[in-house]
């Protein structure tokens, strides 16, 4: 960030020089991201909390106008959906030089932080985090909506531990305004690369023009690593990780931790399949993979007299065992005491 930067071109000087966007009250500056800065507000009008986030219009006029169209771009692809895995915009504009999305105000951490401090997940937890956000995606690419940046920093992680997958900041809607006369293989803007290289599918690595199987690549590649705490592929050379991503098969979680069930072993390596054939060719496909294991698990688990048939845990099986002997030892107790009573003295 560049040094003596003019208060309104820095959004984390919003919250002082302004104390408002549009209708919007900003209260509190929660973080920062590729192409905006995050607050917490609060609507007036409907008097709840929101989350409000401000472009940062630094650099020159004609990146600051390609930067708008994008964001711009963000609250059309995103504000277009109504799923409750994916976050809620309730409003976009541009205003007193302020361009701005007011979204729905989540409680939790993003999947990133969390990994980052250590928290782990089991196959289950995996399964079921995974599967609602391939639920959403499918929803998503039937509006003809693609994400193009899935990853953890992308998946917020409530304290319900429901996910909702967030910031749509590159994806591609039917009515965007990116310019459509830049050539299809272009994947970069302001010299960044367009999507996290860690989780970016070999076609976006590739330099090639993408569809909604590449959300499903980056997805596999978020469940790789939830399962086997560490990233499909690792390098600090860029070139070197994009080459990797493009021709490179990673190990099998399964091969990694043993413990891994290889059914959700071979759900993750067919999401991240190179050949788009081989791949999953929907997300709906994947959500139906990953919520039949869940449904095996709940199966065996009631099998096992551990759950009830709704999904909760039970130990009702224990007590209903209980209360069976005792009463057999009462029925015993009886018996016994009427044959005494009875026997001739």
């Amino acid at each position: 960030m560049q040094k003596n930067k003019t208060t309104s071109d820095n959004p984390s000087n919003a919250m002082n020089m302004h104390k408002r966007a549009g209708r919007f009250y900003l209260t509190e500056k929660l973080g920062t991201g590729s192409n905006g800065t995050v607050f917490r507000g609060h609507d007036p009008v409907i008097d709840r909390d929101v989350a409000i986030k401000i472009l940062n219009a630094s650099g020159n006029a004609a990146d600051k106008k390609q930067r708008e169209q994008q964001f711009i771009n963000e609250a059309r692809a995103a504000g277009r959906l109504s799923h409750p895995n994916i976050v809620t915009i309730f409003d976009a504009s541009s205003e007193g030089g302020t361009t701005f999305i007011a979204m729905e105000f989540l409680g939790g951490q993003d999947l990133k932080m969390m990994l980052a401090a250590g928290r782990t997940f089991d196959s289950i937890e995996t399964t079921d985090i995974i599967q609602r956000i391939a639920d959403a995606l499918a929803y998503a690419h039937e509006k003809a909506v693609i994400h193009r940046d899935i990853k953890p920093g992308n998946i917020f992680i409530l304290t319900n531990n429901q996910p909702k997958v967030v910031d749509f900041g590159i994806a591609r809607a039917p009515n965007r305004l990116l310019d459509e006369n830049q050539p299809a293989n272009v994947t970069l803007f302001n010299n960044n690369i367009l999507g996290t290289p860690n989780y970016m599918s070999p076609e976006q690595a590739m330099g090639k023009q993408v569809n909604a199987q590449t959300d499903i690549y980056s997805l596999g590649a978020v469940m790789y690593e939830m399962l086997t705490l560490q990233k499909p592929f690792q390098s600090n050379d860029i070139d070197k990780l994009l080459n990797q991503i493009a021709y490179k098969t990673p190990k099998a979680p399964s091969e990694i931790n043993p413990a891994i069930p290889e059914s959700l072993s071979r759900i993750v390596m067919k999401a991240m399949q190179k050949e788009l054939s081989d791949r999953y060719q929907t997300a709906r496909e994947m959500a139906d993979d990953l919520q039949k294991v869940l449904d095996r698990d709940k199966r065996l688990k009631r099998k096992r007299g551990k759950i009830s048939p709704d999904g909760a845990e039970n130990n009702t099986s224990t007590e209903s065992n209980t209360l069976l002997w005792l009463s057999l030892a009462a029925i015993l107790i009886a018996i016994a005491f009427a044959v005494m009573v009875n026997l001739p003295r």
